[in-house]
């Protein structure tokens, strides 16, 4: 690896999509991986995908939004793979509804998941950072955060991740660490295809439909995201911090 070294990488909600391109990429960057996510099983098919490569990684079952639970998979990552020095906070979930429709569980699942894991992640993981004066937090946001009608917590919650970040740039990076955020737009995946299935829109002209109103005339793909967080994770990238970037397919997100 040119300029950089092999680390140990965490990446949450990796069973599928972005998660899943992401620790791919990481793995081909030369990074071991350890690929979290609500099920063990689940994660498998992404560890799999990794050691056909050559490359290394281990399957880890969690909460996020479970202090215990996440405290538990670290210590079992610096167990098998080492002191993890990259996290990548990931794992999402989408409870969509206009506000006199959204239950609190509605709320309160989306918070824990997105905020609530995210803050949980970073707090169990940043003492290995600061130990080895190096770290990288990738925090997934969303175009979302702008506002989205029926969603009201999914964009509080992908807002407040980019408030997050700034404080953990301000606080961490005396230590070498750097976090940055990531706000996609619209990204051709598991999760997009099943808002259109709940809306009961046929896929292709889901996303023809949202095509049509990016610049580059196409929607995004999961690597895209795990392209742009292979760059904030490289060890060329210690001067970028607190930075949110839209990888939105145009100027506007």
């Amino acid at each position: 690896m040119a300029e950089s070294q092999q680390r140990v990488a965490i990446v949450t909600g990796a069973a599928r999509g972005i998660g899943a391109a992401t620790a791919l990429r990481l793995a081909q960057d030369g990074h071991k991986v350890a690929v979290i996510d609500l099920e063990e099983s689940a994660a498998k098919g992404t560890v799999d995908a990794i050691v056909a490569a050559g490359g290394t990684a281990i399957a880890v079952g969690a909460d996020v939004s479970d202090s215990a639970a996440v405290d538990a998979a670290v210590e079992r990552v610096v167990a098998e793979l080492g002191g993890p020095t990259i996290l990548v906070n990931n794992a999402g979930i989408t409870r969509d509804n206009l506000l006199f429709k959204m239950t609190e569980q509605d709320w309160d699942s989306v918070m824990n998941v997105h905020l609530r894991g995210s803050f949980l992640m970073a707090r169990a993981v940043q003492k290995y950072m600061v130990e080895a004066k190096w770290g990288r937090i990738v925090n997934l946001s969303s175009t979302s955060a702008l506002g989205n009608r029926g969603q009201v917590n999914y964009s509080a919650a992908k807002a407040g991740l980019q408030g997050f970040t700034k404080t953990l740039a301000i606080e961490l990076g005396k230590f070498g660490v750097t976090a940055n955020s990531i706000a996609p737009g619209f990204i051709a995946s598991e999760m997009t295809k099943a808002t259109a299935e709940r809306l009961g829109v046929d896929w292709e002209e889901f996303k023809a439909a949202r095509a049509a109103e990016i610049p580059v005339a196409r929607p995004g793909e999961v690597e895209d995201i795990a392209n742009t967080v292979s760059f904030f994770t490289d060890a060329r990238s210690g001067f970028v911090s607190g930075q949110v970037i839209y990888v939105a397919g145009g100027p506007k997100a």
